[in-house]
């Protein structure tokens, strides 16, 4: 919407910078009387519309345009906080089910190797063989632990990456709230500064309508033939 309002600040500028351009034009200078003094009024008229498209401008700018542009600055860094929480945890649970993989790889292997080797005891009787058992098992045993003790992590990983993307969509929802009723509310300013701007603009057209009601025709071709007059006995 910031966007919306700086394009709207623009057309305020160019719109103004044209009436006062327009207020300065020299047509009707030779215009006298009545007529004349209506004329003035209405290039009177497009300066004070002018000077009023420009504090309409102004104030959009810092009523409206600038707090939504901090808004959205704000907005913007907490979706990106957001973020990078459901990304952290989503690397953290990637990690875990790295690690339980790789415990039931280790697994995999250790029994294989227990079992190999219980196989050789059945062929071989030994001392050797059997301390090789015995080792064998130990390290199934803790293989197991380990296993167990990274499914484990990977289960804490997975409950807090529920329990955040709840907590997580739940703030991104509210944030969508706050960002909608931000929204309206600027629009309703907006709504009531372009209001009060028309206000402004109408009774710089009141003036005008008063003049113009006071045109005498009559008296201003008398002042015209005087003028005539003047200038011919000049000559």
């Amino acid at each position: 919407m910031s966007e919306f309002i700086r394009e709207r600040i623009k057309i305020e500028e160019e719109y103004a910078k044209n009436l006062a351009k327009l207020s300065q034009n020299s047509c009707t200078a030779q215009e006298e009387g009545s007529l004349g003094e209506a004329w003035a009024q209405v290039k009177k008229s497009l300066a004070d519309e002018a000077d009023v498209h420009l504090k309409f401008s102004a104030k959009l700018h810092s009523e409206v345009e600038k707090p939504l542009m901090n808004f959205r600055e704000n907005f913007k860094k907490n979706m990106k906080k957001c973020d990078h929480h459901i990304a952290d945890l989503r690397k953290q649970l990637t990690s875990r089910y790295a690690l339980v993989e790789k415990a039931r790889k280790a697994l995999t292997e250790r029994q294989r190797d227990l079992e190999m080797k219980t196989q050789q005891l059945e062929i071989r009787l030994s001392n050797k063989t059997e301390e090789d058992i015995k080792k064998a098992q130990r390290k199934s045993t803790q293989a197991g632990d380990d296993l167990m003790r990274c499914v484990d992590l990977y289960n804490q990983a997975q409950s807090k990456w529920f329990e955040e993307m709840v907590t997580t969509t739940l703030e991104l929802e509210r944030l969508e709230v706050e960002r909608m009723e931000m929204i309206r509310q600027h629009l309703c300013q907006y709504t009531q500064l372009r209001h009060e701007s028309d206000m402004f603009n109408q009774s710089t057209v009141e003036p005008v309508g008063q003049l113009l009601g006071k045109v005498d025709p009559a008296k201003d071709r008398e002042l015209w033939v005087e003028s005539t007059k003047r200038a011919t006995f000049a000559l």
